[in-house]
């Protein structure tokens, strides 16, 4: 695995060494007083995967829909125990959205998952197409000695298919039926129950799209996180949430607010005009995904054919 950064600008260097930093920061305020089995929680690798890896960042955007690459970053640690997110990372997650969003200290935002390194090498084993990308494309910007990857073994051409035709009549259908019961809540005047159904649909989607293509999602409820994955995926999904004005970018984050505060807080608020342009933008997303997925189910029909 690589582990230069010299491809990237000296401002970007800095700013990964700066993320480096938060995320062993908080971690070892999350683990000072671990016992027991915990108590060697050590984080193995630091893996810098994406765009910013590959070279093909988006950074200076002049397309109408503003679009930025974003950090992403796979974090491995020495034991499954590690990987609870609210447990060892929710910290790490509030202090890098800070840095972005109101410091100013970082000029990129950060996306990070966490796996123990047995998850990461039980997927190259299984040949999962996300952690073989991360091993061939990664760049390793933190490492320990002894924390090998194991060889990826990639999955042959039926397995393949079988694999992505799976998840694909899975998760659409699932992505259909939160929006069948979306559109009910809409008729009844269920504005917050909506807003939380219209999530679930968003959440599938771009889980069922991860999953078919990359036979993985990483555990995360946060739609944005999972959009930023997704359209580093397929450029077909850039534009589908408008961003040029304020009010369409605080509409995606009402959406994603929604799993939690339309369910727990008396003080979200949703109008039904802003649920029904949250509903047509659903709808589009749903058309491209599914036309990513099928695309690429018949390359994968193609390759199986030989």
């Amino acid at each position: 695995m690589r582990t230069d950064i010299d491809h990237l600008p000296a401002a970007k260097q800095r700013e990964l060494e700066r993320i480096v930093a938060i995320i062993f920061d908080e971690f070892g305020t999350a683990t000072e007083n671990a016992t027991g089995p915990r108590k060697g929680a050590r984080i193995l690798k630091i893996i810098l995967f994406g765009s910013y890896a590959r070279g093909n960042w988006v950074d200076a955007p002049t397309s109408a829909n503003q679009y930025k690459s974003d950090y992403d970053i796979l974090v491995i640690v020495s034991q499954k125990e590690l990987t609870d997110r609210a447990a060892y990372w929710a910290k790490a997650e509030e202090r890098l959205i800070r840095a972005y969003t109101i410091e100013k200290t970082l000029r990129t935002p950060v996306n990070f998952i966490v796996h123990s390194l047995h998850e990461v090498n039980d997927g190259l084993a299984h040949g999962r197409v996300f952690f073989m990308e991360v091993a061939n494309d990664g760049i390793a910007i933190y490492e320990v000695d002894g924390s090998e990857l194991t060889t990826p073994k990639p999955k042959t051409p039926q397995q393949a298919l079988d694999t992505a035709k799976d998840y694909f009549e899975e998760w659409l259908p699932n992505a259909a039926g939160f929006q069948k019961v979306f559109r009910f809540c809409m008729a009844e005047g269920d504005w917050k129950r909506a807003a939380f159904l219209l999530h679930q649909a968003t959440e599938s989607l771009y889980q069922g799209l991860l999953l078919t293509l990359t036979f993985y999602t990483p555990y995360n409820h946060n739609i944005a996180f999972l959009r930023s994955l997704a359209e580093g995926l397929d450029r077909r999904l850039y534009g589908i949430w408008p961003e040029a004005h304020r009010s369409e970018r605080a509409m995606f984050q009402k959406l994603k607010e929604a799993y939690t505060k339309a369910r727990y807080s008396k003080h979200y608020k949703i109008s039904e005009e802003e649920l029904t342009w949250l509903g047509e933008r659903v709808e589009e997303l749903g058309r491209v995904v599914h036309q990513v997925c099928t695309d690429k189910i018949a390359e994968l029909e193609k390759a199986a054919r030989g």
